[in-house]
C-alpha cells in the first residue's frame, strides 16, 4: 500500500509530506484547492509526461517520492530481480525528479532506472482511476483488457503473441522469397549472361595488382635497362669503375702496411667493400640479362586488364574481389531460381505450421474470453444492482475476427439501462453518472479478483447523489476491507464512510498561495462534512447530520 507521499517544488506545493493508512482513505477539498495537483504529481511516478511548467522554483528541482509497503507481493520481487533492481522486502521507494531545464530522472530504492521500468513497477503498486478512465470504458481495447485480466490470460496471451509473431515472420519470409524469385525469374536471361562473362575470365583475387605491376615493368623496359647499364658501368664496366678503383686502393694499403699500423685492417675493409660491390654488380647484371622486352606478353597483359576494367565499369566496382563477390551472388541468384519452387513449398508449409500454432492459442484465448465474458456480465449486473441500476442488462460480446496481436476476437460491452431497451454500446446507452457507477462496479470486481495493492478513485461519484452516492460509498468501503482505497470526493455520504479523512486546502503566505493537506481529527471531520452538506461550518443542522453520518459509519465498522 501507499505509505508516504512527498511532493516538493511542484505547482502550488512548496513541500508536502503525508502519511496514508490501510483501509478507506478520504480526500476532500474545495474545487481548485489542489487535489488534481496531487494526482498529477503521483501520475509522474506512473510514467506520466514531465512538464517544466510545474516546477515552482526554477532554481531547484521538483521531487515526487512515494514509499510503498511490498512484503505481500512476490511477483514484484521477481520483477526486481529480473531487471537487476535492488529489492527491499519491507518497502519500495519510487522517486521522480524534474530539473528546471526539463530533464527528468527516475529512481527505485535510490537506484536510477528508466521511465518504462518506473512505470511498470508503479502499475503493480497503485491504480489511479480518473474521469479519463470513465471514457476508456468505451474503448474496445480497454474492454478486451478487462476480460483478459479477469480471465488470467497473461501467460496464454504471451504464448499467443509469440506464435502470432512467428506466423507473421513466416509470412514475411515467404512473401520476400516469392517476390525475389519472381524478380529473379524475370531477370534470369540477363543474369546468366552476366555470370557467363564473369566466369569466362576465371578471376583470381589479387591478380589485377600483379598484372598492373608487370605492365608497368614491360612498358618501361628500355628506361629500366638503360638505368641498369648505367649502374653496371659505374660499378664494373667503365674504365674508371668502382671495383678497379677499390682494387688500386687495396693494393696501396698493402704497400703501406709496414709504415702505418692500421694499413692492414684498412686493406681488409676495402676488400670487404669490394666483395659486397661485386655481389651487387652481379645481381644487377642478372636483372639486366633476365629483363627482356616481350611485346606479345605486354599485349596479353593489356588485353587481360582491359577485360577486367570493362567488367568493373559495367558493374560499377573497382576491384577483382568485388567482381568475384558479384559472380558468387549471381550464382546464388540462379541457384535460388533453380530451387525456388521447392524453397517456396517449404516456406509455405512453415507458414501453415506457424498459423496452425497461432490459431490453436487464439482458440484457447477465445474460449477463456467467452467463459469469462458470461461470468463478468452476470457479476457486473449483480454489483451494479445496489447502485440504482435495477433494470441494467449487460452482455459481453466476443466475436471472431482475423488474427491480430491481441488474438482473434473483438470484445464489446453492451448495456441496456431501461426495460425494453435494446442492448447497445456504452457510448450510446449510458449517462455520465451511469458510466461512473459501471466503472466502480468493474473496479470492485477487478480489485476482488486481482488483489490490487492500492487504488485511488478520483471523483468517481461525480453525477450521482442521494442513496446511490451512499451505496457507492459502501461499495468503496467494502473494497477497502481487502486493499488500500483512496477516494477524492465532493459527496458527504461517501466522505463519511472513510476510516481516515484528509483535507486539501489553499493557504496564503506573504508572497504566494500554497496547497496544503492535513489529516482531520474527529471534530475537524464534523466541520468538513457540515461544510460539504450545507456550505457552512456553523449550520447546526448540518453538523448534526454530519455526526449522524459518522456515527452510522462507525456502527457499521
Amino acid at each position: 500500500m501507499l505509505q508516504t507521499l512527498h511532493i516538493s517544488n511542484y505547482a502550488l506545493i512548496d513541500s508536502l509530506d503525508i502519511d496514508f493508512h490501510s483501509g478507506f482513505n478520504i480526500i476532500t477539498g474545495e474545487t481548485g484547492a489542489g487535489k488534481s495537483i496531487m494526482l498529477g504529481a503521483l501520475s509522474l511516478l506512473m510514467g506520466g509526461r514531465a512538464d517544466t511548467k510545474v516546477v515552482r522554483d526554477t532554481n531547484r528541482k521538483s521531487v515526487i517520492e512515494a514509499i510503498f509497503t511490498v512484503d505481500e507481493y512476490p511477483a514484484l520481487k521477481e520483477y526486481f530481480e529480473s531487471n537487476d533492481i535492488e529489492w527491499d522486502a519491507s518497502q519500495c521507494i519510487l522517486r521522480r525528479e524534474i530539473a528546471p531545464a526539463g530533464r527528468s530522472r527516475a529512481f527505485i530504492n535510490d537506484s536510477p532506472v528508466t521511465l518504462s521500468i518506473l512505470e511498470a513497477v508503479s502499475r503493480q503498486l497503485i491504480d489511479i482511476h480518473s474521469q479519463h478512465q470513465n471514457q476508456l470504458l468505451q474503448s474496445a481495447e480497454y474492454q478486451l483488457a478487462i476480460i483478459d485480466n479477469l480471465a488470467a490470460n497473461h501467460d496464454l496471451l504471451k504464448e499467443y503473441r509469440l506464435r502470432f509473431s512467428a506466423y507473421r515472420d513466416a509470412v514475411r519470409r515467404y512473401n520476400e522469397i516469392r517476390r525475389a524469385a519472381q524478380k529473379n525469374a524475370d531477370d534470369e536471361e540477363f543474369t546468366r549472361f552476366q555470370l557467363s562473362q564473369l566466369e569466362e575470365l576465371q578471376l583470381v583475387d589479387g591478380e589485377q595488382e600483379e598484372l598492373e605491376r608487370e605492365r608497368a615493368l614491360l612498358s618501361n623496359m628500355n628506361e629500366i635497362k638503360s638505368t641498369l647499364n648505367e649502374a653496371l658501368d659505374a660499378l664494373t664496366n667503365a674504365d674508371q669503375n668502382v671495383l678497379s678503383q677499390l682494387t688500386v686502393a687495396e693494393e696501396c694499403c698493402e704497400n703501406l702496411n709496414g709504415a702505418i699500423d692500421e694499413a692492414s685492417s684498412l686493406g681488409e675493409r676495402l676488400e670487404s667493400a669490394r666483395i659486397e660491390i661485386q655481389d651487387i654488380a652481379e645481381t644487377l647484371n642478372e636483372y639486366d640479362n633476365n629483363l627482356q622486352a616481350d611485346p606479345d606478353e605486354l599485349e596479353s597483359i593489356e588485353d587481360r586488364l582491359n577485360s577486367i576494367y570493362s567488367l568493373q565499369h559495367r558493374h560499377r566496382v573497382s576491384s577483382v574481389a568485388e567482381l568475384i563477390n558479384i559472380r558468387d551472388e549471381l550464382k546464388s541468384r540462379l541457384d535460388a531460381i533453380d530451387n525456388s519452387e521447392s524453397t517456396l513449398e517449404e516456406l509455405q508449409r512453415e507458414v501453415k505450421r506457424a498459423r496452425a500454432l497461432a490459431r490453436e492459442s487464439a482458440q484457447a484465448l477465445s474460449k477463456r474470453r467467452q467463459d469469462e465474458a458470461i461470468r463478468f456480465a452476470e457479476e457486473l449486473q449483480r454489483r451494479a444492482l445496489p447502485l440504482g441500476m435495477k433494470n441494467l442488462s449487460c452482455k459481453v460480446s466476443v466475436e471472431p475476427t482475423d488474427m491480430s496481436s491481441s488474438g482473434a476476437d473483438t470484445v464489446q460491452f453492451l448495456f441496456s439501462f431501461n426495460k425494453n431497451q435494446p442492448l447497445m454500446a456504452v457510448s450510446g446507452a449510458a449517462s455520465g453518472g451511469e458510466i461512473s457507477r459501471l466503472m466502480l462496479s468493474i473496479k470492485t470486481i477487478i480489485a476482488d479478483k486481482m488483489q490490487l495493492p492500492s487504488i485511488i478513485f478520483d471523483e468517481i461519484d461525480t453525477g450521482v447523489s442521494g442513496d446511490v452516492a451512499n451505496r457507492m460509498g459502501e461499495m468503496m468501503q467494502s473494497i477497502a476491507e481487502n486493499i488500500q482505497v483512496m477516494t477524492i470526493t465532493h459527496l458527504p455520504q461517501v466522505a463519511a464512510k472513510g476510516a481516515h479523512h484528509y483535507k486539501v486546502f489553499k493557504e496564503d503566505d506573504d508572497q504566494s498561495t500554497l496547497t496544503r493537506i492535513k489529516k482531520l481529527n474527529s471534530d475537524e471531520r464534523i466541520d468538513e462534512l457540515a461544510v460539504m452538506l450545507s456550505g457552512s461550518v456553523t449550520d447546526e443542522a448540518a453538523r448534526a447530520n454530519a455526526r449522524s453520518l459518522l456515527k452510522s459509519t462507525l456502527n457499521k465498522q
